[in-house]
């Protein structure tokens, strides 16, 4: 189909119809309603979400930590206040493990805040619902573009809109509807599997406000993580075929046991610890994520934090630009490929160094050469601070390298690398 540029922004009466329920969909339904009332206009906003999250009968395969600048999104752009009650866990601190080294990663005044990502969807829903925007608790099943709008047929029947926005994250079934009428193609995806739990409250006290974070010398899991939540543990591990065996197999590592409660107190364990469950996240730019009528948002149009990481901050910030671009410039082809793809350039430019970033961390982590990395981080203010901002997400992947590479990042890394050489290795010790 191709761009016609009288597709202009909507009309008063006009509909945009979004896929997804989400952070990425909420702030999209929002930005329209509340910036279209601005412009003294008024048009119908309705989002499809078939999960139901209040009551927590679906999950969302997410860990859930919020980091800058989400509160100010949502106060300042979205006009919401901030879910403080929401929050199961200040994250103060982040300790990152390789096969024999550990290093405690912070920054002053820098802290991020971890959330029940379904509490914190059906919040975001409810916001929306209150504002006016028009909840349908169903799935699209099939999509049509005609010159004067598009039609979204769901499973309670079809919806007239002159927009259609996905936010539909990385589901397959959504994905697949658009790819059918489209020219739309699903980024490319790591898989993940996240598993809870309860330790007991001492236990949670010991643990302390840090996620602990592993990268670990297996072929098939490229990271691992702990993070608390208020009276439980969120383990989550990802890699290209990640599954519940490999879940057992980290929990069995002797690094990840060092700093997990003992698993094997079986009186402990809540009828739902240790299950596991089963997610994607994008690692890629999707394909055709914007044409004539059509335009993907957070997850489903790959515009994440490259690599891993800020998720939900993301999603905000593309539900927002979206929408922007919608009110501005129309919603032709040519309008999202020239507003909206260059007000997303922060996340666009980023994705080379996170690609970078993956690869690196993946041979190093397979040749055990994490050690030295992070023996050096414990020498250099610079490296140090390229790896808290490389876990905790609150820089880009741009500035991890610019210090990572530092000439006294580079110098630290070598020192370090013939010192570990001239000590002994325990594991040859053993064997002997």
């Amino acid at each position: 189909m191709g761009s016609r540029r009288g597709l202009g922004p909507p009309e008063a009466g006009g509909h945009v119809v979004i896929l997804g329920g989400g952070p990425a969909g909420v702030a999209c339904a929002l930005t329209l309603q509340r910036s279209a009332l601005r412009q003294g206009k008024h048009f119908t906003v309705t989002i499809l979400e078939g999960k139901e999250f209040v009551g927590e009968r679906h999950q969302n395969q997410c860990v859930g930590v919020l980091s800058p600048p989400l509160a100010d999104l949502l106060e300042d752009d979205l006009g919401l206040t901030w879910p403080g009650h929401l929050v199961r866990a200040v994250i103060e601190e982040y300790v990152l493990h390789a096969r024999s080294e550990s290093l405690a990663l912070s920054e002053e005044g820098v802290v991020s805040q971890a959330v029940r990502r379904v509490q914190f969807d059906a919040f975001m829903l409810e916001q929306a619902r209150e504002r006016g925007v028009s909840l349908v608790p169903a799935r699209a099943v099939d999509l049509e573009f005609h010159a004067d709008g598009v039609v979204v047929y769901t499973e309670a029947g079809s919806i007239e809109g002159d927009l259609v926005v996905g936010a539909f994250g990385m589901d397959e079934g959504s994905a697949a509807i658009f790819q059918r009428s489209t020219a739309y193609r699903p980024p490319q995806a790591l898989a993940s599997v996240v598993t809870k739990y309860h330790p007991g409250d001492q236990a949670m006290e010991a643990f302390g406000p840090r996620i602990h974070a592993f990268l670990p010398r297996h072929r098939r899991i490229e990271f691992g993580g702990v993070t608390p939540k208020g009276n439980h543990l969120t383990i989550n591990i990802a890699g290209t075929s990640v599954d519940s065996a490999l879940m057992q197999d980290f929990l069995a590592l002797p690094e990840v046991r060092a700093v997990l409660p003992d698993l094997e107190q079986a009186g402990k364990l809540d009828a739902h610890d240790l299950r596991c469950y089963k997610g994607r996240f994008p690692i890629s730019l999707a394909g055709g994520s914007s044409g004539d009528r059509y335009v993907m948002v957070g997850d489903a149009a790959g515009l994440v934090r490259a690599f891993k990481g800020k998720g939900v901050t993301s999603a905000v910030q593309t539900g927002i630009r979206a929408a922007e671009t919608v009110l501005r410039a129309g919603i032709s082809a040519g309008a999202f490929r020239e507003h909206y793809l260059a007000a997303n350039r922060d996340l666009v430019g980023d994705i080379p160094y996170g690609r970078a970033m993956r690869f690196m961390a993946i041979v190093l982590a397979r040749w055990g050469l994490f050690d030295v990395i992070l023996e050096a981080g414990k020498r250099e203010p610079r490296l140090h601070a390229a790896l808290f901002e490389a876990v905790s997400g609150h820089s880009s992947y741009r500035e991890v390298w610019r210090n990572g590479l530092s000439p006294r990042s580079l110098g630290a890394i070598a020192a370090a690398a013939v010192g570990l050489r001239r000590q002994p290795d325990p594991l040859q010790e053993r064997m002997h």
